[in-house]
C-alpha cells in the first residue's frame, strides 16, 4: 500500500524535516516544513465530549480534521477525516501502558497498519507516571513501517513551549499528513 492511497485532498506535504510547536497556553499547533514556512495548524476544540481537532492550511482553509470515535478515551480511537470528501483517511489508535504509549495508523477500511509511531525511551516514560519531575525531559518517538523498519522520529525539544522536530526520511509507505497531524493530536491527548 503506498502512501499515495492516505494523501488528504488539498494538502501536500512533501518536505522530509518539521517542526511543530504548541501555543503557551492551550493546544493549539502551528506545523512549519525546513524552510520555516507554515504548512499546517491544528487546534483542539474546547469542552467538547468527544476530542475534536480542526486543522488547516497555510491559507486558513480546513483541510481534515481528527474525531475522536468515544467520549473521554485518551487509550482510544481517533478518525483523520479529509474535510473535503467527509471520507475518513487513516485512523489513530492509542495503545496505553506505563511503559509508554504506541500509536498505530490504521487504514480506516481494511484496518491494515500503515505505520507506528512510538515511545522511544520507555524508561523515562515509565518515570513520568511515578514523579512529576520527569515530565520536563523532552518526548521522544519512533515512526516504523507496517514491517517494524524505521522511517523516521518525533523528537521533543525543551522549553516553555512543547516543541518537537519530525524527521520522516522514508516516506515512500508511510503518508507524512497523518504522522504530522499525529505528532500534534500525541502532543494533545497525551497532556505532554
Amino acid at each position: 500500500m503506498s502512501a499515495a492511497t492516505h494523501q488528504i485532498r488539498g494538502l501536500e506535504l512533501d518536505d522530509d524535516q518539521y517542526e511543530i510547536e504548541q501555543a503557551l497556553v492551550r493546544n493549539k499547533y502551528v506545523a512549519r516544513d525546513s524552510t520555516g514556512a507554515v504548512v499546517l495548524r491544528g487546534s483542539q476544540k474546547r469542552l467538547q465530549l468527544k476530542e475534536q481537532f480542526p486543522f488547516e492550511d497555510s491559507d486558513g482553509t480546513e483541510v481534515f480534521e481528527i474525531k475522536a470515535d468515544s467520549i473521554a478515551d485518551v487509550a482510544g480511537e481517533y478518525a483523520l477525516i479529509d474535510s473535503q470528501t467527509g471520507e475518513r483517511v487513516v485512523v489513530l489508535d492509542n495503545q496505553w501502558s506505563w511503559m509508554g504509549d504506541q500509536w498505530k495508523i490504521r487504514d480506516p477500511t481494511t484496518e491494515a497498519l500503515i505505520a507506528v509511531i512510538e515511545t522511544q525511551n520507555r524508561a523515562v516514560e515509565f518515570l513520568r507516571h511515578l514523579h512529576s519531575v520527569f515530565g520536563f525531559v523532552p518526548h521522544a518517538y519512533e515512526i516504523s513501517d507496517p514491517r517494524g523498519n524505521h522511517v523516521g522520529t518525533i523528537e521533543g525539544q525543551l522549553g516553555l513551549k512543547d516543541r518537537y522536530d519530525v524527521e520522516i526520511e522514508d516516506a515512500s509507505e508511510v503518508p507524512r499528513e497523518p504522522v504530522i497531524a499525529a505528532a500534534m493530536v500525541i502532543d494533545a491527548i497525551e497532556g505532554n
